[in-house]
């Protein structure tokens, strides 16, 4: 669907408006009544007959809150109106809070790394990937980072590397940002997996790239391609420079790393790859910034299923004097939804847990033995799916431990009968029983 454009400011401004019109412009604010940071294409179909007044009012209120941002040649603007501020509070909060303090907590260290490869790694891997086109199924992409397989497909091959393109954003987390450090990023996300004859690690040498909407009109013409180096170098600045508020400029980080994220969709560095590069700065500066349980959060997954309101918000900035609100928004309230859906797996894994741990008891009880942690993770992994294979080369990538040490946990849970095995000529393949549950309690 096309965006409607907003008439210049300077037009509606200009315009006879009579004494009452006037006067009612004080009634607008820079959201609607439900805490809503609408665009013209919203507001003309809320107001109507008077939707230049209310866009007029509505433009003026903001005006109070925007804060210029210049990189290079290019003026942005944001502001932080009472429902973006209560949506980072959120952010905030729940970062270090509950989450943080006690949910995660609760798994344990070992549950704890376990969860970062299955939960970020994996998830923002395949997922970014996914928002790009792939169409590898998630069962088959984990079975492939788990197992170490090599990647097939050119589908695959984008999902494994944005899986060492996160873990690259986790390592540079205390790194400053650099020109460098963004194309060695790219060259990451798109090694044998890249279009329109772009080049891995390389910034765009033309101009013949725009961005169109999914009805195919032009939306966006990045900067020449003359512009680039100067523009990535005034991000990098702008990513170095302390916002802290001690210097008296104060930026939350969670808004600069949407803006950084946002930045790298607008300068469009790279002939393909943009969208894998600016999501995993993203990361990097949430990381950087102290937002540790962003190790664990997936925002590519919310942004996959309704990839049309993540295009949305960046037109909305596009057509509006550049206002970057409109994707900042969106960006708070995908981190907010990412947050509780994390949450709500956590509680519901802690249910499963206790459940899970009774019959652990029970079995280690009747039995007079013990396991160790690496063979309760294998065991929590069979009960949940049931006829998981598992290799021993597996289970030393995903518990990051020695394959004779995998090997000889699994061998110690098919003495208990456990685990069921085939043999392929020198290969070992252990079986989840589908009654592992049963055989546990000794029903």
């Amino acid at each position: 669907m096309k965006i409607s454009k907003p008439k210049p400011i300077e037009e509606l401004f200009n315009r006879s408006w009579d004494k009452s019109q006037i006067l009612s412009l004080g009634k607008y604010k820079p959201t609607d009544e439900k805490g809503r940071y609408l665009h013209w294409h919203k507001i003309k179909y809320k107001y109507a007959r008077e939707a230049e007044l209310a866009w007029l009012g509505t433009k003026l209120s903001r005006a109070a809150l925007l804060s210029p941002l210049q990189i290079g040649s290019e003026v942005f603007s944001y502001a932080t109106p009472k429902s973006l501020l209560s949506l980072l509070h959120f952010i905030d909060k729940t970062t270090g809070g509950s989450i943080g303090a006690s949910n995660l907590a609760g798994l344990g260290k070992v549950e704890q790394s376990a969860f970062l490869l299955k939960s970020l790694i994996m998830e923002e891997a395949i997922s970014s990937a996914q928002l790009e086109g792939a169409s590898t199924t998630r069962k088959v992409a984990k079975e492939m980072l788990r197992s170490e397989r090599k990647p097939k497909t050119k589908d695959e091959i984008m999902i494994v590397n944005n899986y060492l393109l996160m873990k690259e954003a986790l390592a540079l987390k205390d790194s400053p940002l650099t020109p460098e450090m963004i194309l060695a990023m790219h060259r990451t996300a798109t090694n044998n997996a890249i279009e329109n004859n772009a080049v891995s690690g390389q910034f765009r040498s033309d101009d013949e790239i725009h961005i169109a909407d999914y009805d195919g009109n032009i939306i966006h013409q990045p900067p020449k391609h003359t512009e680039i180096s100067e523009l990535i170098q005034a991000l990098c600045d702008f990513a170095n420079t302390s916002h802290s508020g001690e210097s008296g400029d104060f930026i939350h980080p969670v808004i600069k790393a949407i803006i950084l994220h946002f930045l790298i969709g607008y300068i469009h560095p790279f002939g393909d790859g943009n969208g894998r590069t600016a999501r995993a700065i993203f990361y990097w500066y949430m990381l950087k910034s102290g937002y540790w349980l962003f190790e664990y959060v997936s925002i590519s997954r919310l942004l996959k299923v309704a990839p049309a309101k993540y295009a949305r918000a960046f037109i909305y900035t596009e057509t509006d004097d550049l206002d970057m609100t409109y994707f900042i928004y969106h960006q708070a309230e995908t981190i907010k939804r990412a947050i509780l859906e994390l949450e709500s797996y956590i509680n519901n894994k802690q249910r499963n847990f206790k459940a899970f741990s009774g019959a652990i008891v029970a079995f280690t009880t009747k039995k007079q033995v013990k396991f160790n942690r690496r063979q309760i993770q294998i065991l929590q992994k069979a009960v949940k799916e049931s006829g998981a294979i598992f290799t021993a080369k597996e289970v030393s990538n995903e518990l990051g431990i020695s394959e004779n040490t995998a090997r000889s946990d699994l061998n110690a849970l098919l003495n208990f009968e456990l685990l069921g095995v085939i043999k392929s000529g020198r290969a070992i393949f252990y079986i989840a029983p589908n009654d592992l549950i049963e055989r546990l309690k000794g029903d």
